[in-house]
């Protein structure tokens, strides 16, 4: 009897642990998906030449255009802002999509077209295999670097969206009139913190600024705490208060240096000499201002946090694995 007692509890004990160690491992796979599944060299045995390839194509751009660079980096920042870096931001209007690029967030962004040359030249190396996520991601890497920024080690094996979030936009992507703590709030609901914040906007240090985005801090009188004669010359760089907004005028972040990532952003805004208002408001909050500060003093510690900062984001929500897609062409969904 005693033989067969224990047969039988042997016998109901071992489904009862295979079970809890087919759950447990369920819950460990569950667990392992979003950023845990990014890695270094995602391609690096489907499509080897993948990085080289962006880089080359990215390198080229600048040469002919390069401004290119400065797009890059926009957009990573606003298709991992929204919802999930997964290449949304480049799907057109098409049946029932609408396109976050039609958003008055996404006003002045430009260059789109020139993501579709990095994506065909990737395609004819290797079709269906790179994501435009992942072109996103490494074409604002190697961007950075053409600027005279930091080299980053960004993981890769993104996939891409088969949807628009253009009904979010506006709520997820900060406005140049948010408060900082508006601001400060959004990008610590992706994982940066203040810290961070403040070095992602020293991207503000190249590009530049439509002037209908300015106006309201020249017009009708200069901001009082925008030092005067850098107004006055913002005044002639933007001569009305209803620029056209068809018209290339605007006026460059940084006057000193302005297509090279640097810290002269944070010498700029202790100076009064900064464009947005979100900018000014960093001098005025006491836990930013330490960090404008020491990175203003420091363009090492700018670039060390700038790149931890801008890894945390690039990682921002992923599909990854069985996910979404790798679309042929970043502007529309495959068909099935």
């Amino acid at each position: 009897m005693a033989g067969s007692a224990h047969s039988a509890f042997t016998a109901t004990r071992w489904p009862l642990t295979l079970f809890l160690v087919v759950l447990v491992s369920g819950l460990l796979c569950s667990a392992a998906s979003g950023p845990d599944l990014l890695q270094l060299n995602y391609y690096s045995q489907s499509c080897p030449k993948a990085e080289e390839i962006i880089r080359d194509q990215v390198d080229k751009l600048y040469q002919e255009h390069g401004n290119t660079a400065v797009s890059w980096i926009r957009n990573l920042f606003h298709d991992c802002m929204v919802e999930s870096c997964d290449a949304s931001l480049l799907l057109e209007t098409s049946g029932s999509i609408v396109s976050e690029k039609t958003s008055s967030r996404s006003f002045g962004m430009r260059n789109f077209k020139y993501v579709d040359v990095i994506k065909q030249a990737v395609e004819s190396a290797c079709p269906g295999v790179v994501s435009c996520a992942d072109v996103i991601a490494l074409s604002a890497r190697d961007g950075i670097v053409k600027l005279g920024g930091p080299y980053l080690a960004m993981k890769t094996g993104r996939r891409d969206s088969r949807q628009s979030y253009a009904a979010v936009v506006e709520e997820q992507i900060p406005n140049h009139n948010d408060s900082l703590e508006l601001v400060l709030s959004r990008f610590q609901s992706i994982g940066v913190d203040v810290e961070g914040t403040v070095a992602l906007l020293g991207a503000h240090s190249v590009g530049r600024v439509h002037c209908v985005n300015l106006v309201n801090r020249l017009y009708p009188e200069v901001d009082s705490i925008m030092n005067p004669e850098y107004g006055q010359y913002l005044r002639k760089r933007c001569p009305s208060p209803t620029p056209d907004l068809n018209a290339v005028v605007y006026a460059r972040n940084d006057r000193e240096t302005p297509m090279i990532l640097d810290n002269m952003y944070y010498k700029n805004v202790l100076n009064h000499k900064a464009l947005l208002l979100v900018d000014e408001e960093l001098i005025y909050n006491n836990v930013t201002l330490q960090y404008v500060q020491k990175m203003a003093m420091d363009n090492n510690y700018f670039r060390e946090q700038f790149s931890r900062a801008l890894l945390i984001m690039s990682e921002h929500n992923p599909l990854t694995g069985n996910e979404g897609e790798i679309r042929k062409d970043c502007r529309f969904i495959n068909k099935n």
